[in-house]
């Protein structure tokens, strides 16, 4: 049958994953870096998805399309609620310290391993991390102290955790191995979101300058005046700056 349904222009898409997250539905999923319209017969044509939109990447279409099946989405919904409550995945959620996840854990016969007898305990407040999957809007976020953080960071530097993510929802990135422009989707965090400072950890590496550069442009593009710096990380484990 011919009817209206979206059209997601992937020059246009910056991988923010907003349109994914605004369908109800679960017909848009992010696939290497775009979004996309994974079953015609997910959506509903109302397109809740094309204010989220940042770019206007989504259009309404008249075309071939198969009917709208409520009956399949209310079914993958629950599938989908099912399969959260036994992997936390993607879903965002706060995380406290002292987590079962963070504590040193026995061995088979009773011996606790010298290693995780002295393990730091992990200061992450929430979950996911990665900016390409992180919410644009979260309990999490509200009054936060925002770290924005290179992938490598955390490798070379040993007390990141004490140092840098303690007290701090973070957010992790590489603009090179993820070839996207974080500024938009880190703009729209900050214009959601009472954000009270916002500290980036880059390596000395000019890779990272691009993290850098988004945080500043989304900065910018906010509107908003929040105090920042920029830490750097040399490749041997050092503070630069």
């Amino acid at each position: 049958m011919k009817r209206r349904i979206i059209h997601i222009d992937e020059e246009k898409c910056n991988g923010c994953g907003a349109c994914a997250a605004a369908c109800h539905e679960g017909a848009i999923a992010m696939v290497d870096g775009k979004a996309h319209l994974m079953r015609d017969d997910y959506c509903d044509g109302l397109g809740d998805c094309l204010p989220t939109c940042p770019t206007g990447a989504i259009t309404f279409v008249e075309r071939e399309a198969a009917p709208y099946d409520e009956a399949a989405v209310q079914a993958a919904k629950r599938q989908k609620a099912a399969a959260a409550c036994g992997c936390p995945g993607s879903a965002p959620k706060t995380l406290h310290a002292g987590c079962p996840g963070s504590q040193a854990r026995s061995l088979a016969g009773g011996e606790e391993a010298p290693a995780l007898q002295t393990a730091a305990p992990s200061r992450l407040r929430q979950w996911p991390v990665q900016i390409k999957l992180v919410p644009l809007q979260a309990p999490f976020f509200d009054g936060a102290k925002l770290l924005i953080a290179a992938d490598c960071t955390a490798y070379a530097y040993a007390a990141f955790h004490e140092r840098f993510i303690r007290g701090h929802v973070t957010l992790v990135g590489c603009p090179k191995l993820d070839s996207v422009d974080y500024s938009e989707k880190l703009a729209e965090i900050l214009r959601r979101n009472e954000i009270r400072e916002v500290t980036v950890v880059r390596m000395e590496v000019p890779c990272c300058g691009g993290l850098e550069q988004a945080a500043k442009r989304a900065l910018q593009a906010s509107g908003k005046f929040i105090p920042w710096q920029v830490v750097t990380i040399s490749t041997d484990g050092r503070i630069l700056d």
